[in-house]
């Protein structure tokens, strides 16, 4: 007789392999980030894998009777979190595919750790004390796709990562360097959060991220006074909000010519180079809200598939007729569905009704709020 899986494991794998970085509220609640999706693991990294999840029909329980003291498990999923744990407890199921340590008082992660765990799939040890990590811990973790090791007490990125890592979040850690060769052959990788960390421009050395081919990285709330000029060229998705960024000079985002969303909010920006915004054919969200600009950047008209504009709680005292829309038909590919310019000093009642020709509906125009 066919076994039937219960759908709190199916929703919750599913959960685990879509999700996008955020706060971590718990195990089997990942926020999801608003907006456009992520490409799933196989479309982002060329990975051999099916979906990201996990074969349901190989999920056959042969080592149901181990499971640490305190700890909950239920088929190949073992959670020990919020139980002070020291360290990563023993006698964990050698079939065991998800295992939450998360919260708790680990501070290290030694040689022997995760021994005999070779069909780990994800891997959860968000916000505990860990400072030191052996360099051989992670070395059993040979199909280990999800490593979630935020709000920690790491100042560098664990070395010797499985090579089957599909997704690193690291973010709220002491990290301050990323050393060349720290991602060497991580050929699978496409998702990387580091955001949280006291990163500075300089802390990043030249090819510290050769090789890698990622779809997603997000290293916001650092110290980066600059738009960072050697990541990967797959980006799709950069988030380099909450940072000390003041401008964005025209080479800046010349080798990102592949992104579909560039978050900016929340710096300093006062001042975007006329074409630098050229270098992004692809774009299709750009958020610079919360930043010091006076005026719509240029370029806007050109980006062909732009549909969302986030440029609220600026400095902006005039829009132009012309600066989101291209003079004529047939131009924009796809029509604006967000443009927010609320909290800025435009005089409203002087914008001309033209300059959202190109937007699908007026209800998609944020005016208005501002205050002194």
């Amino acid at each position: 007789m066919p076994t039937m899986w219960p759908l709190w494991l199916v929703a919750s794998l599913l959960a685990l392999s879509q999700a996008l970085p955020f706060e971590q509220k718990g195990f089997w609640d990942f926020t999801l980030d608003d907006g456009l999706p992520m490409l799933n693991d196989e479309e982002a990294s060329g990975a051999e894998t099916t979906s990201g999840v996990p074969d349901l029909d190989a999920l056959t329980p042969t080592y149901s009777a181990m499971c640490p003291f305190g700890c909950h498990c239920h088929l190949r999923v073992v959670q020990c979190s919020d139980l002070g744990l020291k360290a990563v407890p023993k006698e964990i199921s050698p079939d065991t595919m998800l295992l939450d340590l998360q919260n708790n008082d680990i501070s290290e992660l030694r040689a022997d750790d995760f021994k005999g765990l070779h069909h780990l799939y994800a891997l959860v040890l968000v916000n505990n004390k860990i400072s030191k990590i052996h360099e051989k811990a992670f070395s059993p973790l040979r199909k280990l796709q999800k490593l979630y090791i935020s709000k920690n007490h790491l100042v560098e990125i664990p070395p010797n990562l499985p090579s089957s890592l599909v997704e690193l979040r690291i973010h709220d850690n002491r990290i301050r360097k990323v050393p060349k060769g720290v991602f060497s052959g991580l050929r699978n990788m496409n998702c990387i959060e580091m955001g949280g960390n006291p990163l500075e421009n300089s802390g990043f050395e030249p090819g510290a991220f050769d090789g890698l081919k990622l779809n997603y990285l997000r290293i916001s709330e650092a110290k980066l006074t600059g738009v960072p000029k050697d990541l990967p060229e797959t980006l799709n998705e950069l988030h380099l909000d909450h940072n000390k960024i003041q401008a964005i000079e025209l080479e800046d985002l010349l080798r990102y010519s592949k992104l579909y969303r560039l978050g900016l909010g929340h710096n300093q920006i006062r001042m975007i180079e006329n074409g630098s915004l050229s270098f992004l054919p692809t774009l299709r969200e750009l958020h610079l809200d919360n930043n010091k600009l006076s005026r719509v950047p240029s370029g806007l008209p050109d980006l062909k598939l732009l549909q969302v504009v986030y440029l609220h709680t600026n400095n902006i005292t005039k829009v132009g007729v012309n600066d989101f829309c291209p003079v004529g038909f047939g131009v924009k590919r796809a029509y604006y569905n967000g443009i927010s310019l609320f909290n800025n000093p435009v005089p409203y009642w002087e914008v001309q009704p033209a300059t959202f020709r190109c937007v699908t509906d007026r209800l998609a125009i944020q005016f208005g709020n501002y205050k002194k």
